[in-house]
């Protein structure tokens, strides 16, 4: 790695560098949009300040930038955009830390959910260590570090303690229909058809058991959806990466050209740049079966 250049504030050692750039994690991004509706409170924000029904894919960027920018993107760039999503939140009235403490545990546990059951073989230690490292994200959303779950056990915590709370009430089912049938454009309709619902869809049957009840809607047998997964993100992962990375808005091409390219991101990769001191004891060898978190309820495991 260039000595003079600015890894940002994760690194190509963190295991967020390497997790992030997997196309898994656009599954896991729909995934937290279907755990977040369920906080009651949260969703009637989201329903009353954004414009999600009117700009969904405009949203949807606009976050995958935000993610990309917090992942990879210079120090300088990702507390620029933390500080514009704490002003907007100011702005908005939806800065309550409960609220925000919601969102960021949704969005943490899908993209670790998604990426451990969809076949990447993250051990116990390197998930607790991706737990503990956004802590950082939720620092530059407004949150209190030390009020943010550490480990996959204190995030496993923190929804046993929020589940009473949750319930897919008539916001939720809104934002529920929203994700199945997206407005597009006419001529997108048979994309959003072929693609969108079959990626809405597999998002939906990645929930915990808990949000299956809420919302009425029963899941395949677990099995089957992790095959379903895995099938899913092997597709995904024969397009190469750097043309992947190649789409808008290019943050992982821009951080190994910025890096050396010695940094570019694998989550499959052995040994992998997670510790110069021990580098297999985050990453271990590939095909190996792991617990898999379930969204802080369940393990699954991953079939070989």
């Amino acid at each position: 790695m260039r000595q003079d250049a600015d890894p940002g504030l994760f690194g190509p050692r963190s295991v967020t560098w390497q997790l992030h750039s997997d196309p898994v994690m656009w599954i896991a991004g729909v995934r937290a949009l279907w755990l977040q509706a369920l906080h009651p409170v949260a969703v009637r924000g989201v329903m009353i300040n954004s414009g999600f029904r009117d700009d969904p894919w405009g949203r949807l960027m606009r976050t995958a930038d935000f993610v990309g920018t917090l992942s990879y993107g210079t120090t300088e760039a990702a507390e620029a955009a933390g500080a514009r999503v704490r002003r907007i939140h100011r702005l908005l009235g939806v800065d309550d830390p409960e609220l925000l403490l919601w969102v960021h545990c949704a969005e943490t546990d899908s993209y670790l959910s998604v990426a451990r059951r969809s076949g990447i073989p993250l051990t116990d230690a390197a998930a607790d260590r991706y737990v503990d490292e956004h802590r950082t994200s939720a620092r530059l959303v407004g949150l209190d570090p030390d009020t943010v779950p550490a480990s996959t056990a204190g995030l496993a915590a923190y929804f046993e303690a929020a589940r009473p709370g949750l319930a897919a009430g008539p916001d939720a089912r809104t934002v529920a229909d929203f994700l199945r049938r997206p407005p597009v454009k006419p001529v997108l309709v048979p994309a959003r058809e072929v693609i969108w619902r079959r990626v809405t869809a597999l998002a939906y049957d990645t929930l915990p058991p808990y949000a299956h009840a809420l919302y009425g809607r029963p899941a395949p047998p677990p099995e089957t959806v992790t095959r379903r997964l895995v099938a899913t993100a092997g597709l995904l992962r024969r397009v190469p990466a750097r043309l992947r990375w190649r789409l808008p808005p290019r943050h992982i091409l821009r951080a190994v050209d910025r890096l050396g390219p010695e940094t570019r991101p694998d989550p499959y990769a052995y040994p992998a740049p997670y510790s110069l001191s021990d580098r297999t004891a985050i990453l271990e060898e590939p095909r190996r079966q792991y617990g898999i978190d379930g969204g802080g309820s369940t393990r699954w495991g991953t079939p070989d």
